[in-house]
């Protein structure tokens, strides 16, 4: 990766960190699960509100690296208005592209900004830490942990 390109993924990373999306709570949630990665500490709650198979919203909060934070940004961008189905498909897509870097080829997305965590084993928890969280309330799991 030209560092150009990695810059960028810096970037859009930082910006998630800094100014996240989507954060906080949703009191009309039906649908809810906590995420901990005990090797960090980072712990994440993801609430979703759910209507006739579609994510109508979804809410992050809790506290995290900024890999962790940004990736829990992303995530809700990218899953907000989706069927249960498609976010279940982009659930399966982002873990490709964090565990093997493997993007979709039409991927034009931000989440292509956490491509270069497969080169950091240590950080794959932290990015996917949110990811687990919601298939976990997809799923009506209520609680998730990325040991």
């Amino acid at each position: 990766m030209n560092s150009e390109l990695r810059d960028l993924y810096q970037d859009v990373i930082l910006s998630h960190y800094r100014q996240p999306k989507n954060w906080g709570d949703l009191p009309d949630s039906n649908a809810n699960a906590e995420g901990f990665n005990p090797l960090c500490g980072d712990r994440i709650s993801v609430f979703l509100r759910v209507k006739d198979g579609v994510l109508e919203d979804i809410r992050v909060n809790g506290c995290g690296c900024a890999i962790s934070c940004a990736s829990a940004s992303m995530m809700t961008e990218a899953v907000k208005g989706k069927s249960v189905e498609e976010a279940e498909v982009v659930f399966e897509q982002f873990h490709r592209l964090v565990i093997e870097g493997e993007a979709q080829e039409d991927d034009d997305s931000e989440l292509s900004a956490l491509a270069g965590v497969h080169e950091h084993p240590v950080r794959i928890k932290c990015a996917t830490l949110a990811w687990h969280t919601l298939r976990a309330a997809l799923r009506n799991e209520k609680q998730v942990s990325t040991e």
